[in-house]
């Protein structure tokens, strides 16, 4: 490995940890879950997600709109509004199917990802946690009709759009580094969007009288809009449909530009 090149992936690394943190703060829910403990080990089966609901978690005074998600606040109003063909999806780990959290929750919330650090790492991460000026943090997940897919999209609002932008960059630097394969490209935000799919899902196989159940794919896409960065996780069953969570996300960021309006 070259100098230049080391110093490249030594300055990847580094300001990954605190990315991958901060935007995977709240991530995955139930799906993710299954994902993750069945790579562990791979003599468990695979979870599948619980069913999705057509009821919002949190109390929303807005109610003639509850199917299509909370629109009362302006974290809320960013969020994509459930479209045609989907609906509101299993809860998010720790919260509802369509939950926020203010500034100041958000904010505790993101350094509570460093309670792995001691000392002078832990408070040179909430410092840098704090450097964000965390606006506010918004999540919702969809679930496709024929529950072929689950999707869950959170939002994260920050005062600076320049750290914006870097930590979109960090992330898209570290997934390539990871020679993660590339998912299906967002052509009309080709420059403020990347999708990256996990490893290929193994087949089912015999074992014994049990039958394996088939891993999922998942998908992660990540893209910003000025002061909004917007995290995109999917998973979904063989075969797995790329493009509607590329629409999802495409729907998403076209939302953000016109808040509030149900497209």
């Amino acid at each position: 490995m070259s100098e230049k090149s080391g110093s490249r992936t030594r300055r990847i690394l580094k300001n990954a940890l605190i990315s991958v943190l901060v935007l995977g703060a709240v991530g995955g829910g139930v799906a993710y879950t299954a994902v993750t403990v069945d790579r562990a080990d791979r003599t468990a089966p695979t979870v599948a997600w619980a069913d999705p609901t057509a009821t919002a978690t949190p109390q929303d005074p807005a109610a003639a709109g509850v199917l299509r998600g909370r629109a009362s606040t302006p974290m809320s109003k960013l969020l994509l509004p459930v479209p045609e063909g989907y609906a509101l999806g299993a809860d998010i780990k720790g919260y509802g199917n369509d939950d926020e959290l203010p500034a100041n929750k958000a904010n505790a919330l993101l350094k509570q990802t460093g309670q792995g650090f001691y000392g002078k790492k832990r408070r040179a991460y909430e410092k840098e946690v704090d450097r964000l000026g965390i606006q506010g943090m918004a999540m919702r997940s969809y679930a496709k009709e024929d529950s072929t897919l689950q999707a869950e999209v959170l939002i994260l609002r920050m005062k600076d759009k320049k750290m914006v932008r870097e930590f979109f960059e960090v992330r898209k630097e570290l997934s390539e580094l990871l020679e993660l394969r590339k998912g299906p490209k967002i052509k009309a935000y080709a420059k403020s969007s990347a999708c990256y799919l996990g490893p290929k899902p193994e087949k089912p196989r015999q074992r014994g009288d049990d039958v394996r159940t088939p891993d999922l794919q998942d998908m992660i896409c990540s893209a910003y809009d000025g002061e909004v960065m917007v995290t995109v996780t999917a998973f979904g069953a063989s075969p797995f449909d790329e493009k509607a969570v590329a629409g999802l996300v495409e729907k998403q960021l076209r939302h953000i530009e016109s808040p509030g309006e149900y497209v």
